[in-house]
């Protein structure tokens, strides 16, 4: 039972994470002038675009730094 309870908490901890550097990534990307990269008419294509961008970069940059502590974590313990 405890270690279901720790799976649990990892499990939250990678959710929290990787919302939370996508939100980041959204918000950093909204710094670019892509309105001279996007043909006219064509904003839903953009929208989705931008979307798939900040989640692409969000989840790459969380994993990033999920394994960069359990590494720390490995470390430490040996």
């Amino acid at each position: 039972m405890k270690d279901m309870s720790l799976i649990t908490l990892q499990s939250m901890i990678n959710l929290v994470s990787h919302i939370f550097f996508i939100l980041v990534a959204f918000w950093a990307l909204q710094a670019l002038r892509t309105d001279m990269l996007i043909k006219k008419h064509h904003i839903p294509q953009a929208r989705t675009l931008y979307i798939l961008v900040a989640i692409a970069v969000g989840y790459t940059t969380s994993q990033f730094f999920i394994d960069f502590i359990l590494y720390i974590q490995n470390v430490l313990v040996f």
